[in-house]
């Protein structure tokens, strides 16, 4: 069943496919591959902090990216030359399904002499450059608890097929025994959770898991726990002693697939072309509402679309009043999250923060209904994001220090060459750094997700 599924998805996106348990596990395969322990990695400082851990459990220094302010993405433009000398590889994020650069990203890799990882999770069904997102690194990574909501699964694809056989026995040796529990956890889940929807006992059900200490995220980001992850860090790279903060939301992401898990995966598989067609739709509809200005080329089946409201905790608790939960919430930057003493941070911390702080990530599948309900809660737009002032030893325009959200600056994100559509321009007040409703950004219903918002 697994290589039926790894043809299913060669057959997609043109490229050799490895099937794995979860999308976190397949970049960190990838990162063992391409990297040596103590290489400096790109990557946006808006992303699951998942992602971040690991980077850091492959035995990497993470290096935060300059964000576009208005799509999220990374302004490839705005990395200063001293910085880009430093580095080993560069990870893509693809947020919310909305492309970073990638032929530019290629271009500067080449150049380098660096491998550049693409983690799609969000970006199944996205293009940029005329090419599918997954398509220009030596390797990516793609979900499938987000599109398909299989809740379980993964592809790691890879430029070589040369390499698929070292690739294999690498996983191979990270996979734990699949067991029945977990097996029959996973098949009862979906009628678990359409019982707690259809009893309206959302609510009751996320009180009942903080009483009894099985949520694990009180805020958006998990604690960081400084001291035991230094102590982690001094032991990689190695996957286990990252456990506790890799698992989180997924607690089986590294469990051997069992039959359950593999037929649901390859029926939803199945149903990916109507799932795409539908968040296509959907995302229409949002980039047509006041707090999104779609930019130039074509619209992408975005996970979610980015909508920049001046106060994104009011519009998450209206959101949350008629029972819509919101979740992949980045905020703090993972630069502000986890200080200089695990990354280095961006040059410029301005772009990302406004960005974190005014992004509403919506479900294209809900877009009527959501944009009802923020219309009637009166939901103001952001307003322009900080101002671009050129960065020395870049020669690219980037936000300014402390010029705040009421000074101009570059508008909505563009689309297929290079940058799918995005929401609107931003800025305004309020947000602050902790979101009400969806917690820490979990999968619809609670403080976890199925799988990490940046790679699961």
């Amino acid at each position: 069943m697994g290589e039926a599924l790894e043809a299913r998805m060669r057959d997609r996106i043109g490229r050799e496919c490895l099937y794995l348990p979860s999308c976190r596990l397949g970049l960190y395969v990838a990162l063992r591959h391409w990297c040596r322990p103590g290489g400096r990695v790109l990557m946006s400082p808006v992303n699951d902090d998942v992602i971040f851990f690991v980077v850091l459990a492959a035995g990497l220094r993470p290096v935060q990216a300059p964000l576009d302010p208005g799509s999220g993405s990374i302004d490839d433009s705005a990395v200063p030359e001293t910085t880009w000398r430093t580095l080993d590889a560069v990870v893509t994020t693809n947020l919310y399904g909305n492309p970073d650069p990638a032929p530019a990203l290629r271009a500067r890799c080449d150049a380098l002499g660096i491998p550049l990882l693409e983690d799609a999770a969000h970006a199944i069904g996205s293009s940029t450059g005329g090419r599918p997102v997954g398509s220009y690194g030596e390797a990516s990574v793609f979900s499938l608890s987000k599109h398909t909501a299989a809740k379980t699964g993964g592809f790691l694809a890879i430029a070589d097929p040369a390499l698929l056989g070292a690739l294999r026995e690498a996983l191979e040796r990270l996979l734990t025994p699949s067991r029945l529990s977990a097996e029959l956890a996973y098949a009862l889940r979906p009628y678990a959770e359409a019982s707690v929807r259809g009893l309206r006992l959302v609510r009751a059900a996320r009180a009942a898991m903080r009483l009894l200490g099985m949520e694990e995220r009180e805020g958006i980001r998990m604690p960081l726990r400084p001291g035991e992850l230094g102590r982690a860090v001094a032991e990689a790279p190695a996957l286990t002693p990252f456990h506790s903060w890799v698992r989180v939301d997924m607690h089986d992401y590294r469990i051997r697939p069992g039959r359950a898990r593999l037929h649901r995966s390859a029926r939803l598989l199945d149903r990916l072309d109507d799932r795409l067609a539908a968040h296509l739709e959907g995302t229409r509809r949002l980039l047509a509402s006041p707090w999104a200005a779609p930019g130039p080329g074509p619209v992408q089946p975005l996970f979610r679309v980015p909508l920049l409201v001046a106060d994104r905790d009011a519009a998450i608790a209206a959101l949350d009043r008629h029972r819509i939960t919101t979740g992949y919430l980045y905020d703090p930057p993972l630069d502000d999250y986890a200080s200089g003493l695990f990354t280095d941070p961006a040059p410029d911390p301005e772009p990302a923060r406004w960005f974190a702080r005014h992004a509403l990530p919506a479900d294209p599948l809900r877009a009527d209904r959501i944009t009802a309900v923020l219309d009637a809660a009166g939901v103001r737009p952001a307003g322009p994001p900080p101002k671009a002032v050129r960065a020395a030893g870049t020669g690219a325009g980037i936000p300014a220090r402390g010029t705040g959200d009421r000074e101009g600056g570059s508008g909505g994100p563009g689309g297929g060459s290079g940058s799918a559509e995005r929401g609107g321009s931003g800025g305004g007040s309020g947000g602050g750094g902790g979101g009400g409703g969806g917690g820490g950004g979990g999968h619809e219903g609670g403080s976890g997700r199925p799988e990490g918002g940046g790679g699961g």
